[in-house]
């Protein structure tokens, strides 16, 4: 996407879409990335080329997906785009911890889902013991001091708006500097 105002807040940003993820959430905003097919690739030297055509109209590069810490060559891009001036964004739903905790350094902003509560993650995520993984996550996020968002995904079906509120309370408790509950839909994914 050559151009957002809301994927970072308060900046001007592009986004880059990765394509996978190892969760099949019932609400999954992005189905056609997964599996990562290849169907859709951008060459990361033309989104470097776009990124420097520009600097003085961006203010920096989110990195969407499926889960964009699935990809091995994220922390390299990541570094690239930094090196030109950009400041990074990530979206993640936490599935991999380790290397969450290794890409916080090297981000400017982070807007991680948290589904549900740990128990009931498999409910959405159709995948065992993500819970686990994912507020692990939130944790390394709150005690990082890099500026955050953490979103609850709320609809009826999956996730009733007082468990919402209890997750948002959990989340702040925690030390969160910004929790928002946004609206589900179903028949997107």
């Amino acid at each position: 996407m050559p151009l957002t105002s809301i994927d970072f807040p308060g900046e001007l940003a592009a986004v880059v879409f990765t394509q996978g993820c190892p969760w099949r959430c019932v609400y999954c905003h992005n189905p056609e990335l997964l599996p990562a097919r290849g169907e859709t690739e951008i060459p990361w030297q033309q989104i470097v080329d776009f990124m420097h055509s520009r600097r003085g109209l961006l203010d920096a590069l989110v990195f969407s997906g499926g889960e964009p810490t699935v990809q091995s060559a994220l922390p390299q891009a990541i570094q690239q785009i930094r090196a030109m001036g950009f400041k990074i964004g990530l979206h993640s739903a936490g599935i991999y911890p380790r290397k969450l905790q290794a890409l916080l350094p090297l981000i400017d902003w982070i807007g991680l889902d948290i589904k549900a509560s740990k128990n009931d993650y498999p409910l959405i995520t159709q995948t065992r013991d993500s819970g686990n993984a994912a507020w692990q996550s939130a944790e390394l996020v709150i005690n990082s001091g890099v500026s955050h968002q953490l979103r609850i995904t709320a609809h009826p079906s999956w996730l009733a708006d007082s468990d919402a509120q209890w997750i948002r309370q959990r989340l702040l408790d925690m030390g969160a500097e910004s929790v928002v509950i946004q609206a589900g839909r179903l028949g997107h994914g």
